[in-house]
């Protein structure tokens, strides 16, 4: 009974452990399931004009721009109201102790001449009236006269007077421009003007950007067709030593003649894992610029037009109305001429009109007009309306000498891009001439006629062909990209791709 009970509690911790075993190998499965799926999910493919289109809206370039460009248009309606009225309202509050001397001296010479003089007065109209008094009338005159003088002497004769006060003044101003020499329109056209060149700065800012994209996406594409050109050389080398390996031990090749494909099937190899990191540094590198982590596939492949849309004399004639850096150098220009203007207005007089009005119970107010014309501050305006004409035409200068340098990468890159179109079509003869002449060189292989180095030369012939092919279509992808840019047309980029008769590199 025992045993039985014993039998029983082991079968049952077997099948306790079977069945935790069969969990525990159902959750790794889901586990390993949810990151396999999770993984592919993380997995991003992207065309060129779904990248064009983040890199624009969401790029840290994009949104400094805009920043700087409200900066901009900010400070143009922040001037829209120089020359009307300014008008201030102004508190003063303070305290203060006067001390004055108050000189007497003469105060006291005329109150005492003002007493004897009415005393004499009255005592000659006294002695008058009553002509019995004699000499007595002099003597009182002099006895008086004395007084009034010891009186008047007691007086100092200065007298100190202390003030102090505290006051709380509050008043409204009030000052308009009347003329300022064309200072305050020439700020306005500055600050106009700079908002204008925000917006072709931020123009020229997403041409940069777009040309940094059509490189690394179109780059990760060229790396992407070398790993498969290097690939299939390395599937073809493969499959020619293992022929090799086979004929070898039939008898029909010697051992030197397997060994010289093992030594192309390892280099093809080495020339694979290259273009393997190639390819991952070139995905990390668009992944970087498009402030992702997830893309690795790419939809839009290289392509080359086989017909040019594009006339040399039309883009040379036109570039400078389609280049934002042209433009913006001809915004340079026209502050460099506002700042002609801001430098004759400070020479110039200034007008305004001014008025206070005291808000305190006691209403004070003035009204004036004033004029201010510098005589000296140490500065020569003279020698400064003379710099910021030189500053101008040196301006202007510089912007002809950036129309030369344009014109010079425009005929380069149309020629360049021309040049690619036509080793294009070559390139694809040499590509079906290459192929044939390695299915000849194989069968005269295998037929004892041809040797391994025959083989394995048109092998990599072929191979360097197919790596030639994509090195071009991307030489022809960045000419196209730099002629845009250079013309000032570079979104146009996107109309290339889908353009008719148009050969896609895959």
């Amino acid at each position: 009974m025992l045993q039985h009970s014993s039998s029983l509690c082991r079968s049952e911790q077997q099948q306790n452990q079977a069945n935790n075993i069969t969990s525990a190998t159902v959750k790794s499965s889901i586990f390993t399931v949810s990151l396999l799926f999770s993984s592919l999910c993380l997995a991003q493919s992207i065309s060129f004009q779904q990248a064009e289109q983040n890199v624009l809206q969401d790029s840290y370039s994009t949104k400094a721009n805009q920043a700087l460009q409200q900066a901009s248009q900010l400070e143009a309606e922040a001037v829209k109201g120089l020359g009307l009225p300014r008008v201030d309202l102004n508190v003063r509050a303070y305290a203060f102790h006067n001390e004055l001397d108050i000189p007497l001296g003469a105060a006291k010479s005329n109150l005492e001449q003002s007493l004897s003089n009415g005393v004499n007065s009255k005592i000659d109209e006294w002695q008058n009236s009553n002509p019995n008094l004699g000499g007595l009338a002099d003597p009182l005159k002099e006895g008086l006269n004395q007084t009034i003088h010891d009186g008047v002497g007691l007086i100092p004769d200065e007298y100190q007077v202390a003030l102090n006060d505290q006051v709380i003044r509050p008043t409204v101003s009030i000052m308009m421009p009347l003329y300022t020499g064309g200072l305050t329109s020439s700020a306005k056209e500055v600050a106009n003007i700079k908002a204008q060149r925000s917006l072709l700065n931020t123009k020229q800012q997403q041409d940069v950007q777009r040309f940094e994209l059509i490189q690394a996406y179109f780059n990760a594409q060229l790396q992407k067709q070398l790993q498969a050109s290097s690939q299939f050389n390395l599937q073809s080398m493969q499959k020619h030593y293992s022929n090799a390996l086979k004929l070898e031990q039939q008898g029909f090749i010697s051992k030197g003649q397997r060994m010289q494909f093992e030594v192309a099937r390892n280099n093809a190899e080495r020339a694979h894992q290259n273009t393997q990191a190639s390819y991952k540094a070139s995905l990390f590198q668009l992944n970087n610029l498009l402030q992702s982590s997830q893309i690795t596939e790419l939809s839009t492949p290289l392509f080359v037009n086989s017909t040019q849309s594009l006339a040399l004399n039309s883009l040379l004639k036109s570039f400078p109305e389609q280049s934002s850096l042209i433009q913006k150098m001809q915004m340079d220009t026209q502050l460099a001429k506002a700042n002609v203007k801001v430098q004759n207005a400070a020479k110039k007089p200034s007008v305004f009109a001014f008025g206070e009005y005291s808000l305190d119970d006691k209403q004070n107010w003035i009204v004036g007009v004033a004029a201010r014309y510098n005589l000296f501050s140490g500065i020569d305006k003279n020698k400064n309306v003379q710099a910021a004409e030189l500053q101008r035409y040196a301006s202007e200068l510089i912007t002809e000498r950036a129309k030369q340098e344009i014109e010079n990468i425009i005929y380069k890159s149309y020629s360049e891009v021309v040049t690619a179109q036509q080793s294009d079509q070559l390139l694809q003869q040499n590509v079906k001439a290459a192929q044939e002449n390695l299915r000849i060189q194989e069968l005269s292989f295998r037929e004892d006629m041809g040797t391994a180095t025959q083989v394995i030369d048109a092998q990599n012939a072929l191979s360097i062909l197919k790596t030639e092919t994509a090195l071009n279509a991307y030489k022809y992808v960045m000419s196209l990209a730099a002629l845009l840019q250079s013309h000032g047309s570079i979104e146009q980029f996107q109309g290339y791709i889908n353009q008719p008769n148009t050969r896609y590199v895959r």
